[in-house]
């Protein structure tokens, strides 16, 4: 049975969350606006401010362990209702740049994380199409076990990338729906997908494709920015929300959103 997700959620069921978990990618952001180093209490500083300044209009706040959760407990950053979920990733790729593979962080407690008023663990599955399913359904029976200790709900995000074996073929509309279909099995509590076709185009097939994405993963989920382009981010939350249903009739005992466009996952 999935564990309800009313803690990360507004009084209405609406789920309206920022993430905020960057590490060395936060760090390749700002590197090109500045002639210093990017220091780690830079990434924690930025970290601190989004969460005084966003909660009080999100339902909750994804933050990572390594350079942002105990800063923001410490100085009480979040404001309101606003819930805290905890990235249990281990993000490995190179200093400055983007995740290339993720692991299991051994150092994310996540009792530790529940006492301290975390409302939900995160996983980050970075999909190829020339890797092992068995390797990936592994690590996420690996964080299940997190959140099964902890009583903490499942969130789990899949990125689809390339395949690493450059003569694969590659369709990344088409991936999408089959990441999510392999996500189904491993029953997360929320799924976080991207944007089909990063928002941009004909904007019925991003709801159509949506909408194969809720039949795939068959349970609530949220779109992430991801490759969505800022201009075209509100257009493409709208487009894959106006069709996709609410899969969770359980989920509270106030009114379901009115369209998926309510089921949203905002990160800028």
């Amino acid at each position: 049975m999935r564990k309800p997700l009313t803690k990360l959620a507004r009084p209405s069921g609406a789920l309206a969350m920022v993430a905020v978990d960057q590490r060395e990618a936060l760090r390749g952001m700002f590197a090109p606006h500045q002639s210093t180093p990017v220091p780690d209490s830079q990434l924690t500083q930025f970290k601190v401010d989004v969460a005084r300044e966003l909660s009080p209009f999100a339902s909750a706040l994804l933050v990572d362990q390594e350079f942002g959760i105990d800063a923001i407990i410490d100085q009480k950053a979040l404001q309101g209702s606003c819930g805290l979920i905890a990235a249990a990733d281990l993000l490995v790729g190179p200093p400055g740049g983007a995740a290339t593979d993720t692991a299991i962080d051994p150092d994310v407690d996540p009792i530790r994380m529940r006492d301290i008023g975390s409302v939900g663990l995160k996983f980050l599955v970075l999909w190829r199409n020339d890797e092992s399913p068995d390797v990936r359904a592994k690590l996420v029976e690996d964080f299940n076990k997190l959140c099964e200790i902890s009583g903490l709900p499942s969130i789990i995000e899949i990125i689809v990338k390339p395949p690493t074996d450059s003569s694969r073929s590659f369709n990344r509309e088409e991936e999408l729906i089959i990441a999510a279909r392999e996500a189904a099995a491993w029953k997360p509590d929320l799924y976080k997908a991207e944007v089909p076709f990063h928002g941009e185009g004909d904007l019925n097939l991003v709801t159509k494709n949506a909408d194969r994405i809720s039949e795939a993963i068959g349970s609530p989920w949220v779109v992430l920015s991801n490759g969505v382009k800022q201009p075209f981010f509100n257009d493409a939350v709208k487009a894959a929300g106006s069709i996709c249903r609410w899969l969770n009739n359980d989920f509270t005992n106030r009114r379901e959103p009115r369209n998926f466009a309510e089921l949203i996952e905002i990160i800028n």
